[in-house]
């Protein structure tokens, strides 16, 4: 019997490879007429696809999930939240809010929750800002070269720029908290294409839970297997950065994790940032 293909998309991260660990080992049973593709692909692209309807299951950003939802579901393990962190705001030296509403800002893409984000604490719309889109890994490079005065972080180098002579500017993650009672900021989610069934949607989401609690059981070969795609990052600080984004908001987002997203989402709708809310769709 041919077996049925289903495109998993995330990103090359150390904090995505060790939440698929558990699958992309062997680890975790799956029905024996299904079979996984791991496509691994920068968030930007991730969440355009997503826009397109093209990967059945998907890594995306939450600010993406604003423009998908009446493709997709959320499923409830998977989450990255920036529990007191977050993506942060860097520059060859402290330059204020308001200077930042004026410089020019590397960014990652423009569908980011980094993105969404920065627009919140800048109170300002995207065609009210001076930005350059460029890979996440290239950011630094641009702020260094003089290509931008800023530059918006996220993955490894919240835990690495310090190293390329940068400063801190912001931290949006503790912004985020300090306005917000405490909830983390929502970053990232898996989703689950509505065209399928719900007890497919329900099969899928057992199978991906399993595997992000495999790579917690089993650590230490979860974080050597995620340390291929860290970049510059010995052990230490790749298990640091996994320690991040794979924890108890992954496997499950709560009610907290809920609510964060819904405010993050409303509070970008008051400020006409997101075309449109819509309310949250989780797989049971």
């Amino acid at each position: 019997m041919e077996k049925r293909t289903i495109t998993l998309g995330h990103s090359p991260d150390p904090d995505d490879a060790f939440m698929f660990y558990g699958l992309a080992g062997n680890h975790v049973a799956i029905p024996t007429t299904w079979q996984f593709e791991h496509i691994l692909q920068d968030i930007q692209t991730l969440n355009e696809r997503a826009t397109r309807g093209e990967l059945d299951v998907s890594a995306i950003s939450i600010h993406a999930y604003a423009y998908v939802s009446d493709r997709y579901a959320l499923l409830p393990s998977g989450a990255s939240m920036g529990d007191g962190y977050g993506p942060m705001l860097v520059s060859q030296k402290t330059l204020s809010r308001e200077d930042i509403r004026r410089a020019r800002i590397a960014v990652p893409g423009t569908m980011t929750s980094a993105f969404l984000a920065m627009q919140l604490w800048l109170e300002r719309k995207a065609d009210e800002l001076d930005y350059v889109v460029v890979p996440f890994d290239e950011v630094f490079a641009a702020v260094r070269s003089g290509k931008a005065d800023v530059g918006l972080i996220i993955h490894e180098g919240q835990l690495t720029y310090r190293n390329e002579g940068l400063v801190l500017c912001e931290d949006l993650g503790v912004w985020w908290g300090r306005e917000n009672q405490g909830l983390p900021l929502p970053l990232g989610g898996n989703v689950v294409h509505k065209r399928f069934q719900i007890e497919e949607r329900r099969e899928i989401s057992r199978i991906l839970s399993e595997s992000i609690r495999y790579g917690l059981d089993h650590r230490p070969d979860a974080v050597k297997h995620a340390l291929q795609y860290a970049r510059d990052m010995g052990l230490d600080l790749a298990d640091q950065f996994v320690g991040m984004y794979v924890n108890h908001w992954t496997v499950d987002y709560g009610e907290r994790g809920r609510e964060s997203i819904r405010r993050f989402l409303a509070k970008a709708f008051e400020q006409k940032l997101i075309p449109h809310q819509q309310p949250l769709e989780f797989v049971d």
